[in-house]
């Protein structure tokens, strides 16, 4: 006896060899042997074998019209066998009735199933719903065929061009155009964003980082709605000269300074900082927009900046105008340097000069400024300018070894990146600590330490920043750069408090800091009742969590921008053998500019030590290079070596003064570090 059954959703056939029970063992055409519930049994027959009888079953079954046999089926329940009578006009033969079931079977869509071996028709409706599913889902699989060719001969389907972004980084996984790159790559063994490279989908690596940015960060965009400038407020005119010190390319120019002879013969020094506060008020339209952003972004050759370009115009420090800011005046004994006294006055500022530092890092040297020697503008406020901060520095050094930290080094170099309107990057070099760094940099870190002071003395709440006695394992942990609502020293910038309150214009917390400062001087014991955050804004803590983590983002894809203008750099320079400096174990930074590569397997090399690399081959696109280490160019001296354990432990930097954050060769961009804490940019 052969038998027809049903096992795990397929239909078999084969000979029962004995039964037990309910159970039947049956040998398969195959040999092999397996037990069948009689439950599961459709049919018994004696002819023909089983092997032949399946194949007649299946031709009958292909034979069959569907369409057909449903407006035979009706719309009652139905057994195959009472169907099978209808259909073929007779009693179904074995080999039919079970071609019948494997129809019946293999249109879900027609039939549904009731039990063992019977069914019921689906209503009309739903079967018109069904088929037109099923054939729109044909349509779409010729679609995405077609798709797939096209993307495999490197052509782009038009129905991707506007979708280009969104596939490579939020794709609609069910969509037809992502199931077509994903199958062409697939097929071409390919990454997607490489297939999109060479089909015109993007138009470059650096378009493929700038777009992934603006993607996430900025899916709107970054256009401003219409604005109007708020009226400037009237305000007394300061008896000064202010000058300011930024990079050429700076455009929001946030803080400026001056040098008064008082006729008791002590120097009153104010740094100026533009006031944007006295413009914008909290929760109001221009403030929506800054907290929406809550930063500049900047990358080589281009920035996305905080406000508006007419806010921006209307407040920044420009040369030839009295400009409303936030001054901060201390008076100076020039006998030991000692400050005497400290005022902040919000006033108009007369800006005499808005200086660069590519005019004036060859002038304004260390040699010069000792000597009286050079010719440049402001060359006696410098000067002074100059004794005074040396003099901020030491004691700001004093300060960080009471923490128990090393003095910081200043050998240390920065890059600039300039990138012209054709693409070509020129990397230039600074060291750290230049003076007109050190001047900016002091000052700022003086204003931001006085006026953090000044908000706590107040009882009003700020937004801090606090570096050392952090929690966690390990010096890093224990060092890691905190923002706070209250004064907590900064052990790594070497003073008791710190709050960024010197680049309105450019970081969100700054603006926040500087409404709460114009409280203090405008309402003095009062001004916890009056300030725009009280004590415990729950709104100041949103602030400081948002502002983290959007700039955490924005330095990311400012350093990714970075390492892509330096591999661009090598490419330009056809750079193919490169000098370098050992960091760590496996892990070097090019001498000529500030890209760090990581080679896995090199020789052990102290660090300090300059090695020879062979540059292999580099990709603009995930941003990796492949090297060799070919000589050593010099072993580590005992200098080296030490400024390379401070790198390990220095956790990476603040700001310099200026549009662009400078680069270097720490890896952290939630860190300060005290040289180049401007906190100005």
């Amino acid at each position: 006896m052969n038998l027809f059954f049903e096992e795990s959703g397929d239909f078999k056939a084969g000979v029962a060899m004995s039964q037990q029970g309910e159970a039947y063992q049956v040998e398969l055409a195959s040999g092999k042997r397996t037990k069948v519930r009689a439950k599961d049994v459709l049919l018994q027959f004696s002819a023909p074998e089983p092997a032949a009888f399946l194949d007649e079953a299946h031709a009958i079954a292909a034979d069959i019209d569907l369409d057909f046999l449903w407006e035979v089926a009706g719309e009652d329940e139905f057994s195959f066998s009472d169907l099978g009578a209808e259909y073929f006009g007779h009693d179904p033969k074995p080999p039919e009735a079970a071609g019948l079931i494997l129809k019946l079977h293999a249109a879900p869509m027609y039939f549904y199933k009731k039990g063992k071996g019977r069914y019921k028709a689906a209503p009309e409706t739903s079967l018109k719903a069904a088929l037109a599913g099923m054939e729109k889902k044909r349509q779409q699989a010729v679609v995405q065929a077609q798709y797939v060719d096209e993307l495999k001969s490197h052509r782009l389907p038009d129905a991707m061009r506007p979708i280009v972004m969104q596939l490579l980084f939020k794709p609609d996984k069910n969509s037809i155009e992502y199931k077509a790159l994903d199958a062409a790559c697939s097929e071409m063994q390919i990454a997607p964003q490489r297939l999109m490279l060479a089909v015109g989908g993007i138009r470059s690596a650096k378009e493929l980082h700038l777009s992934r940015f603006m993607f996430e960060s900025f899916p709107k965009g970054t256009g401003f709605p219409a604005i109007a400038v708020p009226p400037l407020p009237q305000l007394q005119l300061a008896d000064v000269r202010a000058f300011s010190i930024d990079d050429v390319t700076t455009t929001e120019i946030d803080d400026a300074m001056s040098v008064t002879l008082l006729e008791d013969g002590n120097v009153r020094i104010g740094i100026h900082i533009a006031a944007p506060a006295l413009g914008i008020k909290r929760d109001d339209a221009l403030d929506a927009i800054a907290r929406q952003r809550l930063s500049t972004v900047y990358m080589p050759g281009d920035k996305i900046t905080m406000l508006p370009d007419e806010l921006v115009d209307a407040f920044t420090l420009a040369e030839g105008k009295a400009c409303p800011a936030l001054s901060l005046y201390a008076t100076v004994d020039p006998g030991t340097w000692t400050v005497l006294s400290t005022e902040t006055r919000a006033e108009a500022v007369p800006i005499a000069a808005n200086l660069r530092h590519n005019d004036l890092d060859d002038q304004v040297t260390e040699e010069n400024l000792n000597a009286g020697a050079g010719d440049y503008p402001h060359k006696q406020d410098l000067a002074i300018l100059w004794k005074w901060v040396q003099v901020l520095e030491q004691g700001r050094m004093s300060k960080r070894e009471s923490f128990g930290l090393r003095p910081e080094q200043n050998n240390r170099v920065d890059f600039n990146f300039y990138v012209d309107a054709h693409d070509v990057v020129t990397i230039q070099r600074r060291k750290r600590g230049a003076p007109l760094d050190k001047i900016v940099a002091e000052l700022m870190i003086f204003a931001n330490s006085t006026w953090g002071k000044l908000l706590d003395e107040h009882g009003v709440p700020g937004i801090y920043r606090a570096q050392g006695g952090g929690q966690g394992q390990g010096w890093a942990a224990k060092m890691q750069v905190r923002m706070l609502t209250h004064a907590a020293p900064h052990q790594g910038l070497g003073v008791d408090q710190y709050a960024w309150s010197t680049s309105p214009l450019r970081r969100y917390t700054d603006l926040v800091n500087q409404w709460q400062i114009l409280a203090c001087v405008e309402h003095g014991v009062t001004a916890p009742l009056v300030a725009p955050f009280k004590p415990r804004d729950a709104d100041l803590f949103a602030i400081v969590s948002a502002f983290d983590a959007a700039y955490a983002a924005y330095a990311a894809f400012q350093t990714d921008m970075e390492r892509y203008w330096c591999l661009r750099w090598l490419a330009q320079n056809n750079a193919r053998q490169v000098e370098a400096v050992v960091l760590k174990e496996e892990v070097l930074r090019l001498t000529d500019i500030p890209l760090v590569i990581k080679l896995p397997g090199m020789p052990q090399i102290a660090r300090g030590a300059q090695v020879k690399l062979d540059l292999l081959r580099w990709d603009e696109l995930d941003l990796t290079v492949e090297a060799r280490v070919v000589d050593i160019v010099r072993q580590a001296d005992a200098a080296g070596a030490a400024t390379m354990d401070e790198l390990e432990d220095e956790l990476a930097q603040e700001p310099l003064a200026g549009d662009t954050l400078p680069t270097n060769i720490t890896t952290d961009p939630s860190a300060d570090s005290a040289t180049a804490a401007a906190g100005n940019s």
